[in-house]
């Protein structure tokens, strides 16, 4: 078995919070810890709008830097390894992020072309993960203007609406599946999904903003934010057989052949990866179902 590739800070030492939207709704800029006041908090300018904040020493940090096996922006992995990459995917198009004998996770890519440049740059819209018998969704819905006080995260489980309440710390446990359960890790946007012993994601709900688009070129589009997800991902009892652009990271016999020494050493490839739609099991490297093993997850009776 792989081991896991770093641990997690319970979620009650972390709270999100959003700066700016408190500065334009005229609030004062402090946040609490428990019954500590965190006064004039700011995010990295990294991820200006939206960050957590750590309990009590009030320190703040990116989702981005919050765990190895993280995707963010124009998606950057880090690997289980430790190293980071680029993986570029395409516009439209669905790509296997890990697949192993109990465990598929695809992911949806959206993006943008700027032709003035000749450039496509490319964003994690939605999850697709299946395990057992189940299909989980988590996306971000397509927006026009963001409004980070509106929650823009759909999920569902077996085509079935995970409806939580928009409350920090509300929380969803599955009637069908044991350990399955979602909790809200900001009022809006940010959600915390985890399965006893085989997962534990954090997705964020973000645009790419006018500033971002400006400085990078990414050519954003009046009539689309291009909300996507800046994603966590915590595995438990991999197999040494899993593959996928993030899973191979996380084998024994892995090597990087990446080239370190560039600022975005980029994963290619892409046709090895790529997936017929979100919850398809059918990319190249695709492992799913691929043993004689027990499921991984219990279901209740009916």
């Amino acid at each position: 078995m792989v081991a896991t590739a770093a641990a997690v800070v319970p979620l009650s030492n972390y709270g999100m919070i959003t700066p700016r939207a408190r500065l334009i709704m005229g609030k004062r800029d402090e946040e609490y810890c428990g019954k500590k006041k965190c006064v004039n908090v700011k995010c990295d300018s990294r991820c200006p709008d939206q960050c957590f904040v750590l309990c009590p020493s009030c320190k703040t940090l990116c989702i981005c830097d919050f765990y190895p096996g993280i995707s963010c922006g124009d998606p950057r992995f880090t690997g289980g390894d430790g190293n980071n990459f680029y993986f570029h995917g395409r516009k439209d198009k669905d790509f296997c992020v890990l697949s192993d004998a109990d465990l598929h996770v695809n992911a949806h890519f959206i993006g943008s072309h700027n032709a003035g440049i000749g450039r496509h740059f490319t964003w994690i819209q939605a999850l697709g993960i299946r395990f057992a018998d189940h299909r989980m969704f988590v996306g971000a819905k397509k927006t026009v203007k963001w409004n980070t006080n509106v929650d823009r995260l759909e999920m569902a489980l077996d085509d079935e609406t995970i409806d939580i309440p928009v409350k920090l710390g509300a929380r969803w446990e599955s009637t069908s599946v044991t350990g399955l359960m979602v909790t809200r890790i900001a009022t809006a946007n940010g959600v915390r999904v985890q399965l006893a012993g085989v997962f534990d994601i954090m997705a964020s709900a973000v645009p790419v903003s006018e500033k971002d688009s400006r400085i990078h070129n990414y050519g954003v589009a009046e009539d689309d934010c291009l909300a996507h997800l800046d994603i966590g991902f915590k595995f438990h009892d991999l197999t040494d057989n899993v593959h996928g652009v993030l899973g191979q990271t996380y084998r024994s016999d892995y090597v990087n052949k990446l080239s370190l020494r560039t600022s975005m050493p980029v994963m290619g490839g892409a046709t090895s990866y790529v997936s017929s739609d979100i919850f398809a099991t059918d990319c190249p490297v695709a492992r799913f179902g691929r043993h004689d093993a027990i499921s991984i997850a219990a279901t209740r009776d009916g």
